[in-house]
């Protein structure tokens, strides 16, 4: 074979293999997609996943299944995005944890294991107790913390999870420990509030609209939320800055692939889900749950991740949190 006829048989090589991959990704997805949530059925995780789930089947045409895979402080689920093949038929509703659960030592897993998609939702801690309770502000609980340090109980998510740092960063502000309120590691905010009716725990740090029904309902009052403003669905709801207190944590969440996902199925599911993003059926869903909306395309939720992680250390070091 001359090197002529070597080059042009080479280079038809190259155009097929080229034009046979652009077809697989312009044929993507062929078949359904499952969703992983790293977090227990009825949380705020749970519910922003099966609302996109749902929307991206409009998109997609295919359909997409929503797994919950629970445990480890969320590092069971965030592990299973990350090993899943990169196919694009696996992907996973990220959480905040997955900047947070390396520091403390429960999983070697990092935000850098997986593929950004976007970023679709923030929501800040409330500090929310039984409705019954001798707290009627949150002064009232942080004095009782102080008189009985290690007595009362908090819970909302896994040991390292936001809402576990969320109030050891308020206790450290404070000048107390961050085991001045015992932990219990629970999987989500939903079986953490169950627990909170049943007199498990005085107190659950968790966000406001994943305690949405109990406060609607009267048995659960929201004593303060730590965000810059005070939520528009909770006007009566004071912030922590507006009591002098100079702390901020919230829960968000984020669209992501396994590490090596193509960008060509990246670039497919990101515009996809931003066009479900600025669906009204998307907002009103949030809108009436009291869900903050957010968005960032890959690239400015990678950065986002990797900001985050650093916050984080600086955080959790400081409540002494880091192992």
């Amino acid at each position: 074979m001359s090197r002529k006829l070597a080059f042009v048989v080479i280079l038809s090589l190259i155009m097929a293999l080229g034009i046979g991959m652009s077809t697989a990704f312009a044929k993507y997805p062929e078949r359904p997609i499952q969703m992983i949530c790293p977090w227990g059925a009825g949380g705020g995780t749970d519910a922003c996943s099966r609302i996109i789930a749902t929307l991206l089947k409009k998109e997609l045409g295919v359909p997409v299944t929503v797994v919950n895979r629970t445990g480890g402080s969320g590092a069971v689920g965030h592990t299973a995005i990350s090993t899943a093949k990169p196919d694009g038929y696996t992907i996973g509703m990220a959480t905040g944890e997955i900047t947070m659960m390396h520091w403390m030592g429960l999983t070697k897993l990092t935000y850098k294991d997986l593929v950004p998609v976007c970023l679709v939702n923030a929501d800040p801690s409330g500090v929310n107790v039984r409705a019954d309770s001798p707290y009627k502000n949150l002064q009232d609980l942080l004095d009782d913390i102080k008189k009985r340090p290690g007595e009362l109980r908090n819970s909302g998510s896994g040991q390292g999870g936001i809402w576990h740092v969320a109030m050891a960063g308020l206790l450290v502000i404070k000048g107390m420990k961050p085991d001045d309120v015992k932990f219990i590691p629970s999987k989500g905010a939903a079986p953490a509030l169950q627990d909170l009716m049943a007199k498990g725990i005085e107190m659950s740090a968790c966000s406001l609209p994943e305690a949405a029904t109990l406060i609607e309902a009267g048995r659960v009052r929201p004593l303060a939320i730590m965000a810059e403003q005070r939520d528009p669905k909770y006007p009566d709801v004071p912030t922590l800055r507006e009591m002098g207190i100079d702390w901020t944590a919230a829960a968000w969440r984020g669209i992501t692939a396994p590490k090596g996902t193509p960008k060509e199925i990246v670039d497919v599911l990101e515009a996809a889900v931003g066009r479900v993003h600025k669906s009204k059926e998307f907002l009103d869903f949030m809108k009436n749950r009291g869900y903050g909306v957010i968005w960032k395309n890959a690239k400015d939720f990678g950065k986002f991740m990797a900001e985050a992680d650093a916050n984080n250390f600086k955080v959790m070091t400081a409540a002494g949190l880091i192992k």
